[in-house]
């Protein structure tokens, strides 16, 4: 019996000693579990020229690329420069040397410019032979070093994406690239390529830039910023230089190399599954320094627009701007005091600038009640109805009137000659501050008879051109507009609009100036004013733009989603609804209607988006 009873007991330890970790039969012979792989070895190329003005926000962006550093090597080179980019790079990489499992230097103080060359922008044989033979020094460096990857970034892409590197490599493609986002159409890569290696247009380009397809999708160009898997095969074939013995396209380092995947049988890929990172639309070859700074510049505002706000390195030491009112006798910057990140960034906006401005407190209508309102003289305009939903003012037009009109007094109380007005939820066009001044300096000149010049707004009057201003650039009569996103006034403007005494028959604040510059549609409205005498223009091309539009994640009016200006119980979500009149009212301008007749400057070609 008791030999009965004890079988089942040894049994059951023996299969309990199964079911344990392995420990060996002497205590030093226990096993530990398998420690994680390391991360692949990547070599990250850094070309830079004439960089100065980038460095610090594109080394920031590679200081926080979340990636193990001590698997990373960088390979940096610099040469040919008119600026401080040498002396930034080697100083940040003396204080970043040691994070990194190697470091290598290659700069080169003379020459400063290419024998062949008419400028910094201008792309010449030598310079392309040039960047063609060092990126394939950095190639054989990858391959030395026995590198798992190569990565390939130029000095004014900002990846904003930490993550990048890891997502591109779970893609487990041979040559890929991260899709950047840019002020327009132009990004870091093709779909379409002549038989002479040009660009060529393609309906497929469009739908991967604007994200309506997402993946992963194969095209024959990428370039700027792109990952190189060195450990497939096919990269021993892989040459930026010389070009491949077959090669008869353009002398272009990008053609070159697209060519020689072709002919390794490598596909190039890009990805946009997300949003990696920016780039700035290239200059042409008459461009200067600056203008290539202002782009940067640029890229950099449009980061900050929908993203937490990119910072510099840590390591490099960023000089102190010197904002002006770029000859203004005050700039004011609408900001109701809750919105606190939108003042934030505009502030942000305007210090890399260099443009000083006057927070003005925008009212609040929301919280102002029925008797507050008629204790300031208030009264609805009779009659008055929104044109395209029948409703009455709400209490976010009124708030955003009397803030206008505030400002509209104080001007007249200060007496400002000239004034700029802009609200807190804009963005700004490439170039704005150079493009804002020439404008009004040739206003100046030409000594126009002005009284506000609108730089935003929503063009509603969709049907025939504008009249150009002649003689100034960039400068059309203006027709009945919506918004008051930003305008330039004058004294004489700013009294014309109280003279009027609009707070004793109120309507919201961009229906009355084109009232007031008798160009509403609607003459019941415009017969309640007497004078309407008020001389607008605007800029053509516009020069801000909203930060959001109705339907865009992240999109808030304070203005037109609130309630009824004497009744909190009657709410207007209106301007949420998939189909807004107001938005299909100007959803295209005819043909017939473009303001071609404008004269456009030369900084416009430059803004102007190329692929």
């Amino acid at each position: 019996m008791h030999g009965l009873t004890f079988l089942p007991a040894v049994v059951l330890m023996l299969l309990l000693s199964c079911c344990s970790p392995v420990r060996g039969y002497f205590a030093e012979e226990r096993w530990s579990p398998e420690s994680p792989l390391l991360a692949p070895r990547v070599l990250l190329a850094l070309i830079c020229r004439n960089s100065e003005h980038s460095l610090p926000y594109f080394l920031g962006t590679i200081e926080r690329l979340k990636y193990p550093k001590d698997r990373m090597a960088l390979w940096v080179a610099t040469d040919h420069n008119e600026d401080n980019t040498t002396v930034i790079l080697r100083d940040w990489l003396l204080k970043v040397q040691n994070f990194y499992h190697y470091v290598e230097w290659r700069p080169k103080e003379e020459p400063s410019h290419y024998k062949d060359e008419d400028g910094p922008k201008h792309w010449t044989d030598l310079r392309y032979e040039h960047i063609m033979k060092l990126r394939q020094g950095a190639l054989e460096s990858a391959r030395e070093m026995w590198a798992d990857y190569l990565m390939l970034v130029d000095c004014d892409n900002l990846l904003t994406d930490r993550d990048v590197l890891w997502k591109l490599m779970k893609e487990n493609k041979t040559i890929i690239a991260p899709m950047l986002e840019s002020r327009g159409a132009y990004s870091n890569f093709w779909c379409g390529m002549t038989s002479q290696g040009y660009y060529r247009r393609t309906p497929a380009y469009l739908p991967i830039r604007k994200q309506v397809r997402k993946g992963c999708f194969a095209v024959p160009m990428v370039h700027s910023t792109f990952l190189i898997d060195l450990r497939k095969q096919a990269t021993r074939q892989l040459a930026f230089h010389p070009p491949h013995s077959e090669y008869s396209w353009a002398f272009d380092d990008i053609i070159v190399f697209a060519f020689s995947a072709q002919m390794a049988d490598v596909q190039m890929f890009v990805c946009n599954k997300e949003t990696y990172g920016y780039i700035p639309v290239p200059l042409r070859s008459h461009n200067t320094l600056q203008d290539e700074s202002d782009s940067f510049l640029h890229s950099l505002l449009e980061v900050n627009v929908r993203n937490p706000p990119l910072m510099p390195s840590k390591y490099i030491r960023v000089p102190k701007k010197k904002p002006d009112k770029m000859g203004f006798d005050e700039v004011f910057m609408i900001n109701l005091q809750k919105r606190t990140d939108r003042r934030e960034r505009m502030l942000r906006a305007l210090y890399e600038q260099k443009i000083a401005c006057k927070i003005t407190a925008a009212v609040d209508g929301k919280a102002m009640n029925v008797s507050e309102i008629h204790a300031l003289g208030i009264h609805m305009l009779p009659g008055y109805r929104d044109p395209y939903h029948g409703r009455p003012l709400t209490k976010g037009e009124l708030g955003c009137f009397l803030s206008h009109y505030n400002i509209w007094k104080e001007i007249a109380d200060r007496r400002l000659q000239t004034s700029l007005v802009i609200e807190d939820d804009l963005r700004f066009e490439v170039f704005f501050k150079r493009r804002l001044m020439n404008l009004m300096s040739e206003v100046e000149h030409e000594g126009l008879d002005w009284d506000l010049i609108y730089i935003g707004r929503k063009r509603m009057q969709v049907e025939h051109k504008e009249k150009a201003v002649p003689n100034i650039h960039n400068l059309v009569e203006a027709d009945y507009s919506y918004w008051t996103l930003g305008y330039m006034i004058s004294l004489q403007g700013a009294e014309k609009l109280l003279k009027a005494e609009p707070l004793k028959r109120i309507l919201p604040v961009d229906e009355f100036l084109p009232i007031m510059y008798n160009k509403h549609p609607l003459s019941d409205y415009m017969e309640q004013f007497e004078n309407r005498d008020l001389k607008a223009f605007s800029a053509e091309p516009l020069l801000v733009y909203p930060t959001h539009y109705t339907g865009d994640p992240g999109y808030i009016s304070d203005t037109e989603t609130s309630t009824v200006w004497d009744n909190d119980k009657v709410r207007t979500d209106w301007d949420r609804a998939a189909r807004s009149g107001k938005t299909q009212e100007q959803a295209e301008i005819s043909r017939e209607a473009q303001n071609t007749d404008v004269l456009h400057s030369p900084l416009d070609s430059t803004a102007r988006d190329e692929l």
